[in-house]
């Protein structure tokens, strides 16, 4: 069954085939070579005045990093999120040298991963991004500074098998893709009231 998105009108393949699988395959080892390209696609995402302020912390499956973050999953991503070849924290410097508070350092740590997602998606690999994680449990495992903030983690591999995970999620992993019509998302004038 092939989940690439149907699209409205034609969009870049990379992106009608990019999904959130659950179900990654575990026999598939990365390495940090393996993540470069999509960390450089990352790295050249656009940053308001140039703070770059996204940083990314890498666990590879039962390593160190990633046995730390591992404990501080949250609902069903604890069910298999830890099945991931890789698990990257990501961590936003959210105060400026003079200690103000950067309006724009989430966001451009969102195209931080948009960009990363794209890169990876381009070359086999797929991202699945969750906010289900003790943010704070993540800091203190990883003594990040202050000035910085955590703010979710996200799963890197090959796809692997749905029918590997628990019935529940192997059912929303075979669901059919659903998004909101493009008329109801975009606007050229007001909101009615």
């Amino acid at each position: 069954m092939s989940r690439n998105a149907h699209t409205s009108t034609p969009i870049n393949p990379v992106l009608a085939a990019r999904w959130s699988p659950r179900s990654f395959d575990t026999t598939a080892t990365l390495t940090p070579a393996d993540l470069t390209p999509a960390f450089e696609a990352a790295r050249w995402s656009p940053s308001a005045n140039n703070n770059q302020t996204s940083r990314f912390i890498v666990g590879f499956h039962g390593d160190e990093t990633f046995n730390k973050i591992v404990p501080t999953l949250a609902g069903w991503n604890a069910a298999w999120m830890p099945n991931a070849p890789v698990i990257v924290v990501t961590v936003a410097k959210v105060l400026d040298a003079k200690g103000n508070r950067s309006p724009y350092a989430i966001y451009d740590l969102g195209q931080a991963v948009a960009h990363f997602t794209f890169q990876a998606q381009s070359d086999g690999l797929y991202v699945h991004q969750v906010a289900g994680t003790d943010a704070q449990a993540l800091a203190e495992a990883f003594n990040i500074p202050e000035g910085f903030e955590v703010f979710h983690t996200f799963a890197v591999g090959k796809l692997g098998d749905a029918d590997a995970l628990p019935a529940e999620l192997a059912e929303r992993e075979n669901a059919p893709r659903e998004r909101l019509p493009l008329e109801e998302i975009v606007r050229y004038d007001a909101f009615e009231d």
